[in-house]
């Protein structure tokens, strides 16, 4: 279970797990830290938000929220200021938490932070990195996704659903599929816990066209009908 402290700091506040690690500075969500320690490993996603960090025997995922869109051509990274339990970091690190202790399967949060600057803050989350996977847009390159896997992706989402855990960005990129078949679900940024209802199909609407987007970049993605139907029986059998 996650035991969530806080601490206060000059600019605004860090949320961390106890059991995890100790009392956390600003040093560790910089990526200048980790690399000065030659843990810095990769920087990706998307905007290069993504940076995985080696420590000790295990390996962390630090996220820069960034904006994307015409609006990031306004402000990069600054969000409005609405209070810290609402900043895109707190929020999405308790909601992962929450998860955790529903049995769902996604990340464990480290920390989170938001550092603010009048109207206006920036976050960043750690969460631990998903070993042994790739995701279903890399899955489904070359030969194929078998059958199962299309079913048990169709199973964990239903699984989201009926605990109200509404993706606000369910795509191809954020579905991880682990070598032992499990699969696990990423990027809860925006994500709530609601009542089940119509956003349900429009969760499922975004991640077809997701889908459809890899197919049409590469001429070797192997998805259509056949395969969407295998996801859909699962994800409605067990509604």
């Amino acid at each position: 279970m996650t035991d969530e402290h806080f601490i206060a700091t000059a600019g605004g506040g860090i949320l961390y797990d106890a059991s995890r690690i100790g009392k956390p500075g600003e040093e560790m969500f910089s990526r200048a830290h980790w690399a000065e320690r030659g843990a810095l490993q990769e920087i990706a996603g998307g905007r290069s938000s993504i940076a995985v960090l080696a420590v000790g025997s295990e390996h962390w995922v630090l996220r820069h929220y960034r904006r994307g869109g015409l609006i990031a051509r306004l402000s990069e990274d600054s969000y409005l200021w609405t209070g810290a339990k609402r900043t895109r970091s707190f929020a999405e690190w308790r909601l992962l938490a929450h998860m955790r202790q529903q049995g769902l399967p996604v990340p464990a949060p480290i920390a989170a932070r938001y550092i603010r600057s009048g109207l206006t803050y920036r976050a960043d989350l750690i969460t631990e990195l998903v070993p042994n996977t790739q995701t279903l847009a890399e899955a489904i390159v070359g030969a194929g996704l078998p059958e199962a896997a299309w079913r048990a992706v169709g199973r964990t989402i239903a699984a989201f659903h009926r605990q109200g855990v509404h993706h606000a960005d369910l795509n191809a990129n954020n579905i991880l599929l682990g070598a032992d078949g499990k699969v696990h679900v990423l990027d809860f940024d925006r994500g709530r816990i609601q009542a089940r209802g119509a956003w349900e199909d429009a969760v499922l609407a975004r991640l077809q066209r997701s889908l459809l987007k890899v197919k049409n970049q590469r001429g070797d993605v192997s998805f259509g009908e056949e395969q969407w139907s295998w996801l859909q029986y699962e994800l409605h059998r067990r509604k």
